[in-house]
């Protein structure tokens, strides 16, 4: 499926919106998945023809993506990713030159695919790294053609024009990261603390945030504003309890007491299951999966926080509820509303919310530097 520099010659020099018009991809059809990036960008609709004028312009930067140590699902919800497919990602908007799980060509054949793309386009490509980067012993504990995942991806990263740390291992270290971490396992930025990286942690990654963080650097030449643990702000910057269709449920003190109760089948709050939506940044909620249809919550799971560092220590047990959640008390809410008291309540979300619209308006990159 994925085409190698050498197959893509022809057109390398052809814009994006060129190669999509001799593809037969309508222009309405453009219009509107320039309409869908910019609604996950967070962006007012009035910038989507400022989208769409740039992605007329600008020519399909080389991809390679890594997979280290992960289960591979951020590659599976890229092969089931919608506006756009992934036929449109790969063929259209981005020039995939390596990913082992996709690529037609194996051995030395994929080994000289990569090193010719980190050689003759350096500074000029994306990397994605899917899954931890072993640290101990020297990084032994993960090979790929003889090399070191470890040693992969100081090369692959330092060359890179920015990385996207896809899901929450490559981001944190993820499960394989979690206690007793046999094998030293952490995140990019970690591994590679010289690289530019952009962190989209989730077991997996919803596509269409990959798909929003890669338009942004092309359009405004730049990535995203992140937060204090190095993700767009575009797609981290409001709790999930702040966008979820249960939350009226929780205000109303109409929680989930036992899976399958009265409760659970008229879709009330699942604090109390085990829902860590409070102490969890994501779009999950918007932005949804499965073509925007669904999400854990909306189909009667708790959160379980995977887009959080270290939710697999720190979020367990999975379907317990958190003790405490910092700054806001909400145990202790959560218990009040119950009786009655739900002002207090309203108020610390409202704090809340001016909080992260102040922090909107900071430059790219500006939390992460003041970490």
């Amino acid at each position: 499926m994925s085409k190698t520099r050498t197959e893509a010659r022809d057109d390398s020099e052809l814009s994006i919106g060129q190669i999509l018009k001799e593809r037969g991809v309508s222009r309405r059809d453009f219009l509107k998945f320039c309409s869908t990036v910019t609604a996950a960008l967070a962006l007012p609709p009035s910038f989507a023809p400022s989208v769409a004028r740039a992605l007329d312009e600008v020519k399909r930067p080389p991809l390679v993506w890594l997979e280290f140590q992960g289960c591979t699902g951020d590659s599976e919800a890229l092969l089931r990713s919608a506006n756009p497919t992934v036929a449109e990602i790969i063929l259209d908007i981005l020039s995939v030159d390596y990913h082992e799980t996709i690529m037609a060509s194996a051995g030395h054949q994929a080994e000289a695919a990569l090193d010719k793309t980190i050689t003759d386009y350096k500074g000029k490509y994306f990397a994605v790294i899917e899954g931890s980067i072993p640290m101990k012993d020297g990084g032994v504990y993960g090979c790929v053609g003889g090399k070191s995942h470890l040693e992969r991806a100081r090369q692959v990263c330092g060359g890179a024009a920015a990385t996207i740390a896809i899901g929450t291992c490559a981001s944190y270290g993820g499960i394989p990261a979690a206690a007793p971490n046999p094998t030293g396992a952490v995140g990019v930025k970690e591994a590679v603390p010289g690289a530019t990286v952009i962190n989209l942690p989730g077991c997996p990654c919803n596509a269409d945030n990959l798909t929003a963080t890669i338009v942004h650097y092309l359009v405004f030449n730049k990535i995203p504003a992140l937060d204090g643990h190095g993700r767009p702000l575009f797609a981290y910057g409001k709790r999930i309890h702040d966008n979820c269709e249960r939350r009226p449920h929780f205000d109303a003190g109409q929680y989930v007491e036992h899976w399958g109760d009265e409760g659970h089948r008229k879709g009330y709050c699942l604090y109390k299951m085990g829902c860590k939506g409070p102490a969890t940044f994501h779009n999950c909620p918007t932005q949804r999966y499965n073509e925007k249809t669904a999400w854990p919550i909306g189909s009667g799971h708790p959160c379980v926080g995977c887009a959080e560092p270290q939710f697999w220590d720190v979020m367990s047990p999975m379907y317990r509820r958190l003790p405490n959640v910092p700054g806001f008390g909400i145990e202790h809410t959560a218990d009040a509303i119950g009786l009655g008291l739900a002002a207090g309540a309203a108020g610390a979300f409202v704090v809340h919310g001016a909080l992260s619209a102040m922090r909107k308006d900071k430059e790219p990159g500006e939390d992460a530097k003041e970490d």
